[in-house]
């Protein structure tokens, strides 16, 4: 029986999403939660590999049990087995064998936020990435929508990137103001490694005035990386929803 899974977590302890010997993952704590409970060891597959740092809401993965479990029952077992992890299932699904979190999926959700105030963070503190200098959010926004459509990423994706073609469509990217907060929304079908994190650095170069709307769109039709800004910290990047 294959179940969805959707999660939450807090990606500060992990090394990331994806299974590592010898490292604590998001991945291997949800595997060694339903090894405990079943006494097998499926693999759990998620929809996004997020990096470490980074955060999720509605990371969605699944999962192939021998045994079957009403729902309710599979989320409580879990969590149960998960403490003291950072991490939570949210619901449980049964769906059938033909669908797949990771290449099923139709978009995935970004967010990321910027606290923009001189006084560092102590509730968000590792949510988000606190710059105290006023960033011109009207600017990064019309940066942001160069970026929108079908493109060679090459710019904006990690050096070590291994997807097969650079090219992605954007089909969101807007910045938005919320008192002291910035979000920026990211939606795609698929993300580049660290594309997301390269974007946001790039856009804060924008907001700072050290790069134009012009200069954006000229370094995406470059396909270099080197005329990326940089690379945003994954603290305040969120995985919110996959849809299918």
């Amino acid at each position: 029986m294959r179940y969805k899974l959707t999660i939450e977590y807090d990606g500060g302890p992990y090394v990331g999403w994806q299974r590592l010997a010898g490292s604590q993952t998001v991945q291997g704590a949800l595997e060694d939660a339903v090894e405990k409970l079943t006494g097998a060891r499926p693999e759990v597959m998620g929809a996004g590999r997020t990096d470490s740092g980074v955060h999720a809401l509605g990371q969605v993965a699944h999962v192939d049990l021998e045994k079957h479990f009403a729902p309710s029952r599979l989320c409580d077992a879990l969590n149960a087995h998960l403490r003291p992890h950072p991490i939570s299932v949210l619901s449980a699904e049964e769906v059938s064998d033909e669908f797949h979190a990771r290449f099923s999926a139709k978009r995935r959700v970004y967010l990321y936020t910027i606290l923009n105030r001189r006084a560092p963070p102590a509730i968000a503190r590792g949510k988000v990435w606190r710059l105290s200098r006023r960033l011109d959010v009207d600017a990064m926004h019309a940066a942001a929508q160069r970026l929108i459509g079908k493109h060679d990423f090459t710019t904006f994706r990690d050096a070590n990137c291994q997807a097969k073609s650079p090219v992605k469509t954007l089909d969101r990217c807007d910045v938005t103001r919320d008192g002291e907060n910035l979000h920026i929304w990211c939606e795609a079908q698929s993300f580049l490694h660290r594309q997301v994190r390269s974007i946001v650095g790039t856009l804060v170069e924008v907001g700072d005035a050290k790069m134009s709307a012009d200069d954006v769109a000229a370094a995406l039709a470059a396909v270099d990386r080197t005329r990326c800004g940089p690379v945003a910290p994954p603290d305040g990047l969120f995985l919110m929803r996959v849809d299918y």
